[in-house]
């Protein structure tokens, strides 16, 4: 699938292995590979151009070795101590003598090596063999799980062994460290019903089983989303053009939909981190299946703006495109691009897709609330349903999130309004959350860029049967993240007149946090730039008919004030909140 010569490509920081064609069934196999070779010779480089005290005691102690030739000395060097002690090789060959005499420096580049490795974002892909009729794979799947410990086991052992053979004794302290693979994907070719004018995208593999070893921590470019998607009347075969060498896609479920995201190969760690957010799609879901969305992630042709969305009504398809650019190097386009898609396909089926989080609690005592709350990006939704969970944990029976960032109403046969969710996971700000709570769900995580503002981690939360389940709404309130709580405006207060509500909900005014390119208190349609406003006539006519329904059979609507926008009130507001709430829900009130 990789289009170089070569079963591997290193790029943006990553490293991207072929490994049915790069297999390597013990170490001495692994230090003669290519792979081996280039990542010793790029680290030789990195050393050198920055003056490192390891490179400058090899050009003393070798003065006549040109770069090329220090890359072949280190390798060969390399192979010689997995397999003889250091007075062994000098015995054997006295043209190593002058380094090995120098353990401390050269144990100091062994190890620097080793991690110059590990920094890199490694991913392995397998080519599942092709199936006969709907034939489960399992087989595959086991050895697919094998190559990759296998991989993480030869490096450990190599790294062990040269060092100890240097040394001349063994290590005291066994770190398991994460030296192979950071994640995986086991990949096939489906035949699904393909409209004519996508037919190049049939020849881009799916990801068919997927590994992780967290916590696995990425640095994308980017850590802010900007601009907004624009709708297009056309998609033309040139913008989609692309080599399918390059490519991969995801199959997942969002909500009830199903959405092929292909990705080029520069975002790997991106489209893979999907795995943390949606159900994958089963075979069945794809094979001679049309699906209801297809996202284009880092096209590398001219498109009329960086991020774009095309209604193919013939076809039945939506379809998001966004353009190959650093600036697009950032999860969230990919999640949100996905949502806007997923809502306006909602529109099309009388729901009314929902920014926020919908979570059902049920109290030891009794009580029981399905409680929705709505709010754009950093109102404080996910903040203010962690801090309930934490602050009222001991009163808390059982606690279900159905959705944690967009979801839907919907409607039953009697009319009863429903809740439906999109994501098994859950892409949260780590600045805003309880502290402790990322370390307490480390083992699970993936974080993104930690070190900076807006820093991120995706996270699985739910269960999918969760989403599609359909839960009655008891109360639903707007996340108000800029006002202060005082008497005439209490943490939590509910409308008692319709036109109000829809008012409050229809400005959905907020104060930034950062987490776009929007500053200070702002007003966003419906807090919701996902579908809403690209579909403002049919989403009116629809809410209206929804708030109406939820007062007349008496679910309560409010606003709930966070205070997430104030600065000192990060925690201390989402908690006040969360009390709030519980009292409410404890009350029944």
């Amino acid at each position: 699938m990789i289009t170089t010569n070569k079963p591997y490509v290193i790029t943006r920081g990553k490293v991207i292995i072929d490994y049915s064609a790069a297999y390597c069934e013990n170490t001495e196999k692994l230090l003669r590979s290519e792979l081996f070779r280039e990542i010793v010779d790029r680290f030789i480089e990195r050393i050198a151009s920055r003056g490192n005290s390891q490179f400058a005691f090899f050009k003393e102690a070798m003065p006549e070795l040109q770069h090329d030739k220090l890359t072949d000395y280190l390798v060969n060097l390399f192979r010689l101590l997995s397999a003889n002690r250091a007075d062994e090789i000098v015995h054997m060959n006295s043209e190593f003598e002058t380094v090995l005499a120098d353990q401390d420096n050269l144990l100091d580049l062994i190890e620097q090596l080793y991690n110059f490795w590990r920094r890199f974002e490694r991913f392995i892909y397998v080519e599942a063999p092709k199936r006969e009729g709907s034939v489960k794979s399992d087989i595959h799947h086991a050895q697919f799980i094998k190559a990759n410990d296998e991989l993480k086991n030869l490096v450990l052992d190599l790294y062990r062994l040269v060092s100890a053979n240097l040394t001349g004794h063994s290590p005291r302290v066994y770190r398991q460290l994460p030296a192979g693979a950071n994640m995986g994907m086991l990949v096939e070719k489906s035949d699904w019903d393909c409209p004519g004018e996508y037919d190049i995208l049939k020849e881009v593999p799916f990801i068919r089983i997927s590994l992780v070893e967290p916590p696995l921590i990425l640095y994308p470019e980017m850590n802010t989303r900007v601009g907004e998607f624009k709708e297009i009347q056309s998609v033309t075969a040139e913008m989609i053009q692309l080599n399918p060498s390059n490519w991969f896609c995801f199959p997942a479920k969002v909500g009830e939909l199903t959405a092929f995201m292909y990705f080029h190969q520069d975002f790997i760690s991106l489209g893979l981190s999907l795995i943390n957010l949606f159900e994958t799609a089963d075979y069945d879901e794809i094979s001679g299946a049309k699906p209801d969305i297809i996202l284009l992630f880092g096209l590398q042709n001219e498109l009329p703006s960086d991020t774009v969305f095309y209604e193919d009504s013939v076809n039945g398809i939506l379809m998001g495109l966004i353009k190959h650019s650093g600036k697009s190097d950032y999860f969230g386009y990919l999640k949100k691009m996905t949502l806007t898609l997923h809502n306006i396909a909602m529109l099309k089926r009388d729901r009314l897709p929902l920014h926020g989080a919908m979570v059902c609690v049920k109290l030891k005592d009794g009580g029981t609330a399905n409680v929705v709350i709505v709010g754009d990006s950093g109102a404080g939704k996910s903040e203010t349903i962690e801090a309930f969970r934490v602050s009222s944990e001991e009163h808390i029976c059982e606690m279900t999130i159905i959705f944690d960032d967009m979801g839907s109403l919907g409607k039953d046969k009697e009319g009863k309004i429903l809740g439906y969710g999109t994501e098994i996971g859950a892409f949260v700000r780590l600045d805003d959350l309880q502290q402790g709570y990322a370390y307490e769900e480390m083992d699970r995580s993936i974080f993104m860029n930690p070190d900076k503002v807006n820093s991120r981690l995706i996270i699985p939360i739910t269960r999918y049967h969760h989403l599609i389940k359909g839960y009655p709404v008891d109360i639903i309130l707007y996340a108000n993240n800029y006002e202060q709580i005082d008497e005439e405006h209490p943490a939590i207060e509910f409308f008692t007149d319709e036109s109000e509500a829809i008012s409050v909900f229809r400005s959905g005014a907020r104060y930034a946090k950062g987490t776009t390119d929007e500053k200070g208190l702002v007003h966003t349609y419906f807090a919701n730039p996902f579908g809403a406003p690209q579909r403002k006539d049919d989403h009116e006519k629809i809410a209206l008919s929804y708030f109406n329904s939820m007062f007349k059979s008496g679910i309560k609507v409010g606003q709930i004030r966070t205070r997430l926008g104030i600065s000192g009130y990060e925690q201390s507001g989402p908690r006040t909140a969360s009390i709030e709430l519980f009292k409410i829900i404890k009350s029944g009130s």
